[in-house]
């Protein structure tokens, strides 16, 4: 049970700096999309080569390559929508997954969430909504970029829905390197439909790349990916609910700005949420 936390706590830390990153990283959204997923793809390749695969793959890949195919729709439509609205309401709306999550997990994977991960579920909403709306009298919002972010929240809750069905079956190291590179070649035929320039960008871009691809992914998403096989999908999509709270401590730390006690109270109730939702499934977390 140390090691599952270990991996979501480091893994929170890690998908905290997905939107300051992109927002600061001047390459268009596909581009971001395809270099965060294919750097992760070697990476990941080069460690299973290492070690040899746990379980036979073959009979699983049709279901990887359609996760990647989510994953893919994910990071395109939510890295545009920070072209075209704020931030918080970005990260907001694409976090409405835990929704779309347990609604996917009922229908698909005959998965009922517990009755305390639901009441954990409905704390984390009104806290990550709370947190938002104090930012949002700061921010502006476009109706496009709101909807992008949303039809990203859905693709995510796809994503973690398809991956809690195969975790069981697979390593994640080998999961990981079939989906995130599934999700980059979709991507990269994209690009190329739309003439999106894969290079030429300073060197300070590539940096902002290269730091897209250690955090949020190969460090983030991979860890959400690790909990799927002794956590349900909402258990793990609400988990990054916490993301603002996260980018919010990065921004004390770092930045030295000090969130509001309004924000601190509500950044509690995510947490109390996510401790709910654990509970609510503790006979399902692999000791």
């Amino acid at each position: 049970m140390t090691k599952l936390f270990l991996f979501l706590f480091f893994g929170l830390i890690g998908i905290s700096f997905a939107s300051v990153l992109i927002k600061l990283c001047a390459a268009p959204a596909l581009t971001i999309a395809f270099y965060r997923l294919f750097i992760a793809t070697i990476f990941y390749t080069l460690l299973a080569k290492l070690k040899r695969p746990t379980l036979e793959t073959r009979p699983l890949k049709s279901k990887m390559l359609l996760s990647g195919l989510f994953l893919a729709l994910h990071f395109i439509t939510w890295i545009t929508s920070l072209q075209y609205t704020s931030v918080i309401s970005s990260v907001v709306l694409v976090q409405s997954s835990p929704l779309f999550t347990a609604i996917a997990s009922a229908l698909i994977l005959k998965e009922l969430p517990a009755r305390k991960t639901m009441i954990g579920l409905g704390f984390g909403i009104i806290g990550m909504v709370g947190m938002a709306l104090i930012d949002l009298n700061q921010t502006g919002s476009n109706l496009m970029g709101n909807g992008l972010a949303l039809a990203g929240a859905i693709f995510a809750a796809a994503y973690l829905t398809i991956g809690r069905s195969i975790r069981a079956h697979m390593d994640t190291i080998n999961y990981v390197k079939w989906v995130y590179g599934s999700a980059a070649g979709c991507v990269f035929v994209t690009s190329l439909f739309t003439s999106t320039s894969l290079t030429g960008f300073t060197p300070h871009t590539w940096l902002i790349l290269m730091a897209i691809a250690i955090g949020p992914q190969i460090v983030g998403h991979t860890s959400l990916n690790y909990a799927l096989k002794h956590l349900t999908a909402v258990t793990v999509s609400l988990f990054t609910l916490a993301e603002p709270l996260g980018a919010s401590l990065l921004a004390f730390f770092l930045l030295g700005e000090r969130p509001s006690l309004l924000k601190i109270v509500f950044g509690v109730i995510i947490l109390y949420g996510i401790a709910l939702a654990i509970l609510g499934e503790k006979r399902n977390i692999e000791q």
